[in-house]
């Protein structure tokens, strides 16, 4: 049975810094936080193997700008919803997976392909043929404005967050695309995983050097194929409630719409999409009750935007490739590979 780990303020405050420095060694992290080296990896290795928190790599910006991503909405029927998510969580191409209440959606999908023909096919060879499922509605993202891994816990002090941000600013700029190779997909592989894997562990893994992997993680990381993150679980995270709301605005303020969206520290993702409604955005809100404090504010703000859906989602199944119990927990994984 898994270890029960109730989390102090020194690990919301590790799981904080590691949201905005995923890599970061324990010894950069340790007078920041006031405690030793030790300390940390100690924090770290009991908050992962209980599922509460994990860091991986994740699709980044360059991503966004040269691949594909859509946003599935299934309607299936009730008797088999289990047996289908279980199903769809073996798919590499489906990335998260949302149960939600019922109305538009049951199962709200994240799936991203290196390309529309990949993902064309995915859609109406793969999912199509399911049993189960009676309606299929794809949202393909044209713009990905805001991602996850924006959301933070806000554990630290102004001056804690000042000296991360400032390393932060500190790493390279971007470079601009960048052509794959067999090493890069290797590092990949691994890294979806567990994110925090060291030089010589990835140098093994892979068959290459701790110089070599640090050199082609850095490249990737500047041309922005990759981002890492640090995910929790919902007993960390809150207990937030995740709403999606389909939206519709003037092609002419959707700049405004997600600048103003990205301000809040409750949005994870803001996404320019296709069909009748124009704009996806996700939030991560405290309660139900809030669902409508926040959209009454942003109507007042945004008078242009009209939210023509709300889908509420009852239970993360996986999230970017990591499977998760009843109480958002990681139990597993299950590697994507979407470049």
């Amino acid at each position: 049975m898994r270890e029960t780990v109730t989390a102090s303020e020194l690990d919301l405050a590790l799981v904080n810094a590691l949201q905005l420095r995923p890599r970061a060694s324990w010894s950069e992290l340790a007078p920041l936080l006031g405690v030793t080296a030790s300390t940390l990896a100690r924090r770290w290795d009991r908050l992962s193997a209980a599922g509460l928190a994990w860091v991986y790599a994740a699709p980044g910006r360059e991503f966004a700008r040269s691949r594909c991503t859509a946003f599935v909405l299934l309607r299936c029927r009730p008797s088999e919803r289990a047996r289908l998510t279980e199903r769809l969580s073996a798919f590499p191409e489906v990335v998260t997976i949302e149960v939600t209440a019922p109305g538009t959606a049951d199962l709200l999908l994240d799936v991203l392909g290196p390309d529309l023909p990949s993902l064309s096919r995915f859609l109406t060879e793969e999912l199509d043929p399911l049993p189960g499922i009676t309606s299929v509605r794809c949202l393909f993202a044209t713009s990905l404005y805001v991602e996850g891994s924006r959301w933070r816990l806000r554990s630290l002090d102004p001056a804690q967050l000042n000296a991360l941000g400032s390393a932060a600013a500190a790493a390279g700029q971007p470079t601009g695309a960048l052509a794959l190779d067999a090493v890069d997909r290797a590092l990949l592989a691994q890294l979806v995983s567990d994110g925090r894997l060291g030089w010589a562990e990835l140098a093994q893994r892979t068959g290459t050097s701790p110089a070599t992997v640090r050199r082609r993680l850095r490249r990737l990381t500047d041309s922005e194929v990759l981002t890492f993150r640090c995910d929790v679980a919902a007993p960390l995270a809150g207990r937030v409630v995740p709403v999606s709301l389909l939206a519709t605005t003037p092609a002419r303020e959707v700049g405004a719409v997600h600048r103003t969206l990205a301000a809040l520290p409750e949005c994870r993702l803001v996404a320019a999409v296709t069909g009748p409604a124009n704009l996806f955005a996700t939030l991560w809100v405290s309660d139900i009750g809030d669902i409508q404090r926040r959209e009454t504010a942003l109507s007042a703000r945004l008078p242009g935007l009209t939210v023509t859906d709300r889908i509420v989602g009852l239970r993360t199944v996986k999230r970017m490739g990591h499977l998760l119990d009843h109480d958002g927990r990681r139990t597993g994984v299950r590697p994507i590979s979407p470049w």
